[in-house]
């Protein structure tokens, strides 16, 4: 990599959009992983597709590294420079470009973060679903196939993707998809792109699928004696049918947190926290069924929320779970992972991983969207201690080898980056060459984000 003639170029073509600066590359170096940060040579904002084109031609020409950047929130260090180059941040390229109520979609520029999308559709009776806790770039739920507390209704990124533009790393625009509902034409590229970490070319636009805003909505946070007895009513909630849009579950460690940090009025036991949409009176029907089937697993429900101050208190509180735990221990830092695991796995898997975190003696909580199979532990360990990071490392291991075991998943949602290229191997073995053959067609010399999801 010939870094002075590169960066000599960069600055001809981008002038102050292209920064050096050590502030400007250190907010570039760092997602909320336990991964030490890594700095980036250098941060260009893009503003429009052109940038990105004109960005991929001096990468070809000088073998210069491209990293994407949304907002920074991503959870296996998908944004570290591990071979320098640079950090390509989408945050100026911010345009909804195009919102169609009749056909329940719209079009976003890769920069646009999910709030700010809501708000713009918040007028036309429209939301997008998804919802990862963090207001992350669309972009970057894309690259990393984002999912959340709503995955158990509306499913995640993957299903939500009409289209994207991509600019890949020959400089060729490439339009993926239409937004027709379904389509039997060719291969499904737009999937290749999904959950590609940057790996194979920048996203720089993306067509979504929107959904109604609902008649009515409530919330239940129900209290059992212990984690297995939650989720066994969580399973069995999904089983009867009732309409769920969210279910959470938290240990007894996380609600303890939380009743510290957002002053809940709970007893610190494990408990779900279950939204329900629809009309008034289904809601009503469906609450009371809820209820029923908690009380079967030895749940209580502390708490029915219909009013939307009320509501957005308890699912702020659970977007702050990650603060609240990392908050009981003053200078620890979180250890953020996550497994998915088929349903009938699922309790057996979360005593498990909170028998490993009792017997570590560090602390951490176990939480998740358990109405997908999907859940998190979350380690607090000292950052300069290698003994506590070996402990947490091999707590993490045995999380992930328990799954691969009963037919899930190393990740349900924070993807591979580099945190976790060992055990997408342990998981997928045979088709680690297929992937990375489709790797080095796409992008032989290995510029973009190289070091994510394989070694080099």
């Amino acid at each position: 990599m010939d870094k002075e003639g590169a960066f000599a170029a960069l600055a001809r073509r981008f002038g102050e959009q292209f920064v050096t600066s050590a502030a400007v590359r250190g907010h570039h170096a760092k997602d909320i992983s336990y991964l030490p940060a890594v700095m980036p040579d250098g941060v260009l904002y893009a503003r429009n597709v052109g940038d990105v084109v004109d960005l991929m031609g001096i990468a070809r020409d000088y073998r210069l590294p491209i990293v994407p950047f949304g907002a920074g929130t991503s959870c296996e260090g998908h944004i570290h420079a591990l071979h320098g180059g640079i950090a390509c941040d989408m945050s100026q390229m911010n345009a909804v470009v195009a919102v169609r109520p009749d056909d329940l979609d719209c079009t976003v520029e890769a920069g646009v973060t999910r709030l700010q999308l809501n708000r713009e559709l918040r007028g036309h009776g429209l939301h997008f679903a998804i919802d990862p806790g963090a207001d992350a770039t669309l972009g970057g739920m894309v690259a990393t196939g984002a999912s959340g507390t709503n995955a158990v209704r509306h499913r995640t990124m993957k299903e939500n993707v009409l289209a994207l533009t991509v600019v890949l790393p020959d400089g060729q625009v490439v339009r993926t998809g239409t937004r027709a509902r379904k389509s039997a034409a060719g291969y499904n590229l737009t999937d290749l792109f999904v959950g590609s970490e940057g790996t194979l070319g920048l996203i720089t636009e993306v067509s979504l699928r929107l959904h109604g805003l609902d008649e009515a909505v409530a919330v239940s946070l129900l209290s059992f004696a212990d984690v297995g007895r939650a989720v066994a009513a969580a399973v069995d909630a999904i089983r009867y049918g009732l309409a769920l849009a969210r279910v959470e579950m938290l240990d007894a460690v996380a609600i303890e947190a939380l009743i510290r940090h957002d002053g809940l009025d709970l007893e610190p036991r494990p408990a779900l926290i279950v939204e329900l949409a629809g009309s008034p009176a289904q809601i009503e029907e469906q609450g009371r069924i809820l209820a029923e089937i908690a009380a079967g697993h030895g749940g209580a429900e502390r708490a029915w929320a219909r009013e939307t101050e009320a509501r957005n208190r308890l699912w702020q509180a659970r977007h702050n779970v990650y603060f609240a735990l990392t908050a009981l221990r003053p200078g620890g830092a979180g250890w953020p992972t996550d497994i998915c695991v088929p349903l009938s796995a699922l309790a057996g898997q979360v005593e498990a991983a909170q028998a490993d975190i009792r017997a570590s003696g560090l602390p951490g909580a176990v939480l998740g969207h358990v109405g997908d199979g999907n859940f998190h532990c979350l380690y607090i360990v000292d950052p300069d201690s290698p003994d506590e990071l070996r402990q947490a490392k091999t707590m993490n291991e045995r999380l992930i080898d328990r799954a691969i075991a009963a037919g899930g998943t190393c990740t349900g949602e924070h993807g591979i980056g580099h945190g976790k290229i060992g055990a997408l191997a342990r998981q997928h073995g045979d088709a680690i060459p297929l992937m990375r053959a489709i790797k080095q067609a796409i992008d032989p010399l290995n510029l973009m984000n190289p070091g994510k999801i394989f070694a080099n």
